[in-house]
């Protein structure tokens, strides 16, 4: 019908069209203590993307390990503490918890984690030493 203007999945998919490794399921992450879908055998980055086709790649990302803007600590299911990586460099994997991100990682998925409450407002105006913002 003329004048319907939904074409937000072909946008989408055009945005995303051979961004990612061939994936053979969705794998479960918490980013900030919210759970989203993202694709096995990708980077932690190119599964921020997945989430947020929108804006994560418009991020001042370089992807090669280089600018230090996609850093994260991620804490793995059989791990007792979290750990600081390069979102471009880690694979994702089934119960990962992103638990702090980079400001400008922050920025690309604010409207994807969406509100906060008080107790993790820090998460979006504390930035820690390392230069990422913590959801502790």
């Amino acid at each position: 019908m003329e004048g319907d203007y939904d074409l937000l999945p072909e946008t989408k998919a055009c945005q995303t069209e051979g961004a990612f490794r061939p994936h053979e399921r969705l794998v479960e992450i918490t980013i900030l203590g919210k759970p989203f879908l993202v694709p096995d055998k990708n980077s932690v980055l190119r599964a921020f993307q997945f989430i947020s086709p929108e804006t994560v790649p418009y991020g001042r990302f370089c992807w090669n390990q280089e600018c230090q803007y996609c850093r994260v600590s991620c804490q793995l299911p059989d791990d007792d503490r979290p750990h600081t990586i390069l979102s471009c460099k880690f694979l994702v994997s089934e119960g990962m918890s992103i638990t702090e991100l980079s400001p400008e990682l922050l920025g690309c998925l604010r409207a994807k984690l969406g509100p906060v409450d008080s107790k993790a407002s820090s998460t979006y105006q504390g930035i820690n030493g390392s230069g990422i913002a913590s959801h502790e």
